[in-house]
């Protein structure tokens, strides 16, 4: 019987330059630009998440720009509404997902339409069928439909109308899916009718579903542990470890270890253990949403960063702001900045500045703002653009 081998040790730093190049947060410009380079960034990162939170620029947007100096949202309604090369669905969020991935989708929607979704138990059969009449006359947005009578919320980020409700359910069984978004207006419409199907792709099995978590894992992040691969997302867990232990006996993933992750296992491919020199004077503003970010526990043990998302915590209690943003420069993230859009005079306001980690030290710190601040300037533009 072979024994298992040794894991590797991993310094931090060397952890933290393979997950910044897993990421392309390490070169400028990794994609190009235009529509063709925001569907590659989806495809390569596997997911972008979607969220409301409009204080500054939408989370996709931001986590596309952080990647594609030239973005313009317009790109991504190309990608979305015209190449049809993306689609929404939920991955641990609601998210754009590259289409080539859809087959993996599909039996949580055969799922959905089988039993259910937990969120939208209430919705009426006579409700459903109302808006599936309605979609199959032609692509409709929530606006379209006047006449619900509407109902009382289940709780607080609900709809009052029964038709939202209808139509969200009809997206999570994959009978509909969103042809376009103005803003976070979402256009509804038949799913084989906008990617021009005659039937659905064939599913994907649990098998391959497996091996599909993994390796856009082991793409985008480099250093995978089971929590990373399965991120909010347990019951995978048993089926991932079972695959990583079978790629470790074939050599294809080496077990390694990174200080302070205590029993924390985590793998890697031999290939992505092959230092990449980065740049130490890139510096990017990150949304708290992009995925070096959103996973808190392995942001704090790779970059020795905790940060904290207070947008829904009191203001009196809250330490870097309503929603701040992590800045990443070369391979460290050194200040916290709270930031807001002035719409209406055209600006970009600074309510905070933290300093964090390596940016607490006064030495050099006056480069480092220059540098921080330029990277504002562009940042502004970005957000102020149409």
């Amino acid at each position: 019987m072979s024994r298992a081998p040794t894991p590797l040790p991993l310094p931090t730093t060397q952890a933290r330059q393979i997950w910044l190049h897993a990421q392309r947060l390490d070169e400028r410009a990794p994609f190009g630009e235009g529509a063709q380079a925001v569907a590659d960034a989806i495809a390569h990162l596997g997911y972008v998440q979607i969220d409301t939170i409009n204080v500054i620029e939408r989370s996709h947007h931001h986590i596309l720009f952080s990647r594609i100096p030239s973005y313009r949202r317009a790109d991504l309604r190309q990608a979305q509404s015209v190449d049809r090369s993306i689609f929404e669905y939920w991955t641990h969020a609601l998210s754009y997902v590259p289409a080539g991935d859809f087959r993996f989708f599909l039996p949580a929607m055969r799922e959905h339409r089988r039993e259910g979704h937990k969120w939208f138990s209430s919705v009426k059969p006579a409700d459903m069928r109302k808006v599936m009449r309605l979609v199959r006359a032609g692509p409709l947005t929530i606006r379209d439909i006047e006449d619900d009578v509407l109902t009382e919320k289940e709780h607080l980020w609900q709809s009052r109308k029964p038709s939202k409700r209808a139509l969200q359910l009809a997206f999570y069984t994959g009978a509909v899916t969103i042809s376009e978004r103005q803003g976070m207006l979402k256009t509804y419409e038949l799913m084989t009718r906008h990617f021009g199907w005659d039937k659905l792709p064939r599913p994907a099995s649990a098998k391959e579903i497996t091996a599909y978590l993994l390796d856009r894992a082991l793409r985008s992040q480099g250093v995978v542990s089971l929590d990373s691969v399965c991120h909010l997302d347990a019951p995978r867990k048993s089926a991932v470890a079972g695959l990583i232990a079978s790629r470790v006996r074939r050599g294809e993933l080496v077990p390694v270890t990174i200080d302070g992750a205590g029993k924390q296992e985590h793998w890697a491919a031999p290939a992505a253990l092959e230092l990449h020199e980065g740049s130490p004077d890139l510096v990017h503003i990150l949304s708290p949403f992009d995925p070096l970010i959103i996973q808190r526990k392995r942001t704090k043990l790779f970059f020795g960063y905790n940060h904290l998302f207070e947008a829904y915590v009191p203001k009196a209690k809250r330490k870097l702001g309503y929603f701040a943003l992590p800045v990443l420069v070369g391979d460290e993230i050194v200040a916290a900045l709270d930031l807001k859009t002035d719409r209406l005079d055209k600006k970009l306001l600074m309510q905070k500045w933290t300093w964090v980690g390596q940016g607490k030290k006064t030495a050099g710190r006056k480069e480092l703002k220059r540098k921080i601040e330029e990277e504002l300037d562009r940042f502004e533009r970005f957000q102020l653009a149409e």
